[in-house]
């Protein structure tokens, strides 16, 4: 098929003014990052699954190759698309209905997080499906990799907030999983089976997502540890304390503090002096027992906090802790800690891995990574940061070489260790292109073998996001 007859085809489909092609594709032909390039066939900009639809049949039958992209935020190749057909769901981006009674809402792939943020907020409600990349990363992006974001410790990640997905096929067949029910066994789970498929299986279309009351009230704090297993052991003190109302857990060693004074000198340090162990710490408070402010102005969840914080210092148990005193410094606290992805691009090129252990296994790993990424480069420079409530770290390195199979090998021993304590190669950001050689070291073959089993049976002519996953 040639160029022309392609636009043709797809503009018959979705409109002309929503076909791109030569340099209108420029910005989907790179990641976020513009270190990942590439050049597509053609971009189409469906508004409905019908239209999907229609544009997988008319591949499915030619052979084509399509990518999905939603917000074009992924971490790992995701949406590289050389030589491919890219269906950006950009205008699929109705926030179809909000059910407050029923605690959910039905949104389009398109939809961008923050602004389904905003919409539920004035129910009084939350998705609690929250990044750094929010406001423009989209729903769709985010169930495809099944995201998590700073809250999955009390909330789970995308898998655990959504109870319906509706799906186009390999094939060109909508499949309308469009359930709110939070139990149905009525067969197989295909739900699940989408949800973290990065578009390899369908393309998400639209979904059904769970939504929870606002907090009323936030207790926000920096705390420092001597050890990451002090900070693990606050963390379950604190979940004991508050009846599991810890909404975030998130550490930040001392390289990091330290980069981020670098990238925004006008910031404030967390603390006077300086620690390696430094957490953000965030408690929830929904009912109005722990969220209505006391005679003197004293919010119970914040006093909660505090009194706990206290207490671990007299103990030993903390070294140093500030607690956020009004919304202005809880803002400030979350800055520091969504300024990741920034602050990696402070030196290149950098090494990533998104990986996770059990929780209390987290100050091996750090140690175990760092011996041995020290013992292939010496000079390595390291900006690790991780939700540590929930296991998953993101290491981040700057090699003192920019050698690719320096770079390669500093990845591998990562991925080495991570495993060798049980832990996953992948935790949030899901596998794409970059961590195919993982899949193919450390996954189960016998799993590998089923999912290649079910990307045939599905997608018999391979032409939904080829080249992802399965090595």
């Amino acid at each position: 098929m040639t160029e022309p007859e392609l636009i043709s085809e797809l503009s018959a489909i979705v409109g002309a003014a929503h076909v791109a092609s030569g340099a209108d594709m420029a910005r989907w032909s790179q990641d976020w990052s513009g270190e990942d390039r590439w050049t597509p066939l053609s971009v189409a900009r469906p508004a409905t699954a019908g239209e999907v639809a229609a544009i997988l049949r008319m591949a499915n039958d030619r052979g084509l190759p399509v990518v999905p992209v939603s917000g074009n935020t992924g971490m790992a190749g995701g949406t590289r698309a050389e030589g491919a057909l890219m269906l950006s769901l950009d205008r699929m981006n109705r926030i179809r209905e909000i059910r407050p009674e029923a605690r959910v809402a039905v949104a389009e792939a398109g939809v961008i997080l923050s602004s389904l943020h905003d919409a539920v907020e004035e129910h009084g409600l939350i998705f609690p499906l929250f990044f750094g990349a929010r406001g423009s990363a989209m729903l769709g992006g985010a169930l495809s990799t099944n995201a998590g974001g700073s809250n999955v410790l009390r909330y789970g990640n995308a898998r655990a907030l959504c109870l319906g997905v509706e799906v186009v096929t390999p094939t060109g067949e909508v499949m309308n999983l469009m359930s709110a029910l939070h139990k149905d066994n009525s067969g197989y789970d295909l739900r699940d089976l989408v949800i973290g498929a990065e578009g390899t299986l369908g393309i998400i279309t639209a979904a059904i997502v769970k939504l929870f009351p606002k907090p009323r009230a936030y207790a926000t704090a920096m705390v420092a540890t001597k050890t990451v297993r002090d900070a693990v052991a606050l963390l379950h003190a604190l979940q004991a304390e508050t009846g599991g109302a810890v909404e975030a857990f998130e550490y930040m060693p001392g390289a990091y503090i330290d980069a981020h004074l670098t990238r925004f000198p006008e910031a404030r340090p967390p603390f006077d002096a300086r620690h390696e162990v430094n957490v953000l710490i965030e408690l929830g408070a929904v009912a109005a027992r722990d969220s209505t402010p006391g005679p003197d102005g004293t919010v119970p969840i914040a006093a909660q906090l505090e009194q706990a914080l206290m207490e671990a210092l007299e103990a030993g148990a903390v070294l140093d802790a500030v607690v956020a005193q009004n919304e202005a410094q809880r803002a400030e606290m979350w800055a520091r800690r969504e300024a990741a992805a920034e602050l990696a691009l402070l030196k290149l090129p950098f090494v990533d891995n998104d990986v996770a252990v059990r929780p209390d296994l987290m100050q091996a790993l750090l140690e175990r990574i760092e011996t041995r990424t020290r013992a292939l480069d010496p000079g390595i420079g390291f900006l690790n940061v991780a939700h540590l409530g929930d296991g998953n770290l993101h290491f981040a390195g700057w090699p003192s070489s920019p050698d690719p199979d320096l770079m390669k090998a500093i990845s591998r021993v990562v991925e080495e260790e991570v495993v060798a304590l049980g832990g996953s190669f992948s935790a949030e950001h899901g596998v794409g292109v970059l961590k195919r050689p993982a899949m193919a070291a450390h996954k189960d073959p016998v799993a590998l073998a089923v999912m290649g089993r079910i990307k045939a049976a599905l997608d018999p002519n391979g032409i939904l996001n080829p080249g992802k996953i399965i090595p």
